[in-house]
């Protein structure tokens, strides 16, 4: 069996764990059924590789008529198995033995195969595999792609229901074009990392904002500010994936959030958040992660004049969310922002104190705006997470997917 032992293969080495450490570790087995939608999957192996996976592939014949496994054993850095030999390698990697899989991802899957797994029957590379994982309790995770009449046929949904109730996590598919096409990637990604990450936040109820908000000064002009969202959607997606029940009040952005698990309300205005809130019947934790404005004025009727020269605005301090919710939900654990520029370190935690003692809520994570790869629309970001007990940690420059789980991880410490 040393043939699928980890291999120095050169793909392996240039990739795996460039964007993240989430997947360090996990050992994830493709099987790769024939949809069209298979030339997808090489795309998907190697994100899953960048945020750490080790992949190994087995492939149906149907799969090898329409992608060549020479290909896929390039991208994957392992070799692909296009059948069952002496070395067992459905036992190797999918049976009862410390070295097994992590996770058995059916990705496409046909009618074909959903409909053979969920009767038994077991005449393929791929669901001899899924035969296997079933009986050593590996989780399973099918990525459906077909034609729309298809997936729609009583027997399939039939077939998926049965699947469902035995384990099984079926991601997608997304009906366009009359096809039900296979998940996006990154959604894709999402799910595994929650099937493989423990539910340590399961039944908790999460309220996430993020993004930024519209202040109006008439009914055409706007005060807003460069938030994107990044940051507030990984912390819901990376709540979700802790098991979390999580809704998350977004602000006006062109990002999407790659989770049909997270109950997205989107928002415009300060007061937008504070009707939203009131809706919600239980928190029990609260991040307050989007860039709200701290001033408004009072709206004008109709349109200012635009041949003004010069126009002055009187503000007023907008309602403070982090307060709104501690009245409401006073037993809700609070995660407050702090964004500052032109600041030292030192000035920077001081000011994330003060806040916290001001509101007096459990945590603060303060970062900087005006330093590179930080801050607004940043994939990325570097910040000084302060506890209710004083403790401060200095979160070096990560992807704001691992901020997002190391601010977690410190609050359910």
């Amino acid at each position: 069996m040393t043939r699928f032992r980890p291999s120095d293969h050169s793909s392996k080495l240039e990739i795996t764990g460039i964007k993240s450490d989430l997947l360090a570790g996990k050992k994830i087995v493709i099987g790769m059924t024939g949809s069209v939608a298979v030339l997808e999957i090489v795309h998907l192996a190697r994100l899953l590789m960048r945020n750490g996976a080790e992949i190994y592939v087995a492939m149906s014949a149907a799969a090898m008529d329409l992608i060549q496994p020479d290909l896929v054993e390039w991208a994957v850095g392992n070799p692909v198995i296009t059948k069952l030999t002496g070395q067992i390698e459905h036992v190797h990697l999918c049976g009862k033995h410390p070295d097994k899989a992590d996770l058995l991802l059916i990705a496409p899957s046909t009618a074909n195969t959903i409909g053979k797994i969920a009767n038994g029957i077991d005449d393929t590379v791929v669901t001899t595999f899924a035969t296997t994982a079933f009986g050593t309790g590996i989780p399973i995770a099918i990525v459906p792609a077909m034609h729309a009449t298809m997936y729609d046929n009583p027997m399939v949904v039939e077939n998926i229901k049965k699947l469902k109730k035995n384990g099984v996590r079926f991601i997608g598919p997304r009906k366009e074009e009359g096809k039900a096409k296979i998940a996006k990637n990154e959604e894709i990604l999402q799910e595994i990392i929650g099937m493989l990450t423990p539910d340590d936040l399961a039944k908790k109820k999460v309220l996430v904002t993020a993004g930024p908000t519209r202040i109006w000064l008439d009914e055409v002009r706007f005060i807003s500010n460069p938030s994107t969202g990044k940051m507030g959607i990984n912390l819901a997606l990376e709540a979700v994936s802790r098991g979390a029940e999580v809704t998350l009040l977004l602000g006006p952005t062109s990002l999407e959030v790659p989770s049909t698990d997270i109950y997205t309300i989107h928002i415009e205005t300060p007061q937008d958040i504070i009707n939203s809130i009131n809706k919600i019947k239980a928190i029990d934790i609260f991040i307050s992660a989007a860039a709200i404005g701290d001033y408004q004025p009072e709206k004008q009727k109709g349109k200012i004049p635009s041949k003004q020269k010069t126009l002055s605005l009187e503000l007023k301090q907008t309602p403070k969310i982090i307060d709104y919710v501690k009245e409401k939900f006073p037993k809700a654990r609070i995660v407050g922002f702090k964004a500052e520029v032109d600041v030292t370190k030192d000035e920077l935690e001081k000011r994330a104190q003060k806040s916290l003692m001001e509101h007096k809520i459990d945590m603060v994570v303060a970062n900087y705006l005006d330093k590179t790869e930080q801050g607004f629309a940043s994939e990325t970001n570097e910040v000084i997470i302060v506890q209710k007990s004083k403790k401060s940690i200095e979160v070096p420059l990560k992807l704001k997917r691992q901020i997002s789980k190391k601010i977690l991880d410190e609050l359910l410490s």
